[in-house]
């Protein structure tokens, strides 16, 4: 019988280094100016512990608009066959992503997303599963229902407006629209363990999309009123 395999060592959860601090550099200058990109209430993420944030997803820009006004790394998940593309490959390692087979998402996929949340790195799941086709938020997948049941640790709602405009499902270039992220409050262990039991995973999934729909009707009426001016 063969020894288990070791689980790789990871990087210190809440350093960035150098490619995530170059990228985040160069892109948020172009966004801030290009797209007009704001965010508020990241103070709200807890620099002391690991979390799951989820989001809803209206453009390939969701993970890199996330992450641009963070001081500290977000994990996320990818299709694995990103990591064979040259250059694409080794950002996506660089950038602490995480592989994932879109044909049978498995149980090490799960395991090595609440390893990650519970050694402190906050980890990033759209858990529509897919971009939106209306801008608005469609109904969420049950995937990370076991991630939060396991790990532990808070949730972090947030809420994007303008990507969808800007690139959204059907768009090839990067049109000059307003994006604005909102980071909500935080859904802490105790209101998750309110949820507790395979008979409330759907009220969980209800909960969590309220939030996150009030984080992108938020996020939406900042962009509207800043269009108005």
């Amino acid at each position: 019988m063969s020894p288990p395999t070791e689980l790789a060592p990871l990087p210190p959860p809440k350093v960035r280094n150098l490619c995530w601090r170059v990228i985040q550099f160069f892109v948020s200058g172009f966004f801030f100016v290009w797209l007009g990109y704001r965010a508020r209430g990241c103070e709200r993420l807890d620099e002391s512990e690991g979390g799951l944030i989820l989001a809803n997803h209206q453009s390939f820009l969701d993970p890199i608009l996330i992450g641009l006004p963070l001081r500290r790394p977000i994990s996320y998940l990818a299709r694995d066959s990103l990591f064979k593309v040259p250059v694409i490959g080794w950002i996506l390692r660089q950038t602490y992503v995480m592989p994932i087979s879109r044909d049978a998402a498995s149980s090490a996929s799960l395991r090595e997303t609440i390893r990650r949340i519970q050694h402190g790195f906050l980890v990033g799941v759209f858990p529509e599963g897919t971009r939106t086709e209306t801008g608005a938020v469609g109904e969420l997948k049950p995937g990370f229902v076991a991630i939060v049941r396991r790990a532990k640790r808070p949730i972090y709602p947030v809420g994007i407006s303008g990507a969808f405009q800007a690139l959204g499902r059907k768009s090839w270039f990067l049109k000059p629209v307003r994006v604005r992220m909102v980071v909500g409050e935080p859904i802490t262990v105790d209101e998750i363990a309110q949820f507790e039991g395979r008979d409330k995973d759907q009220e969980l999934i209800d909960f969590v999309r309220s939030r996150i729909v009030a984080c992108q009707t938020e996020a939406e009426a900042w962009r509207a009123m800043t269009a108005a001016r």
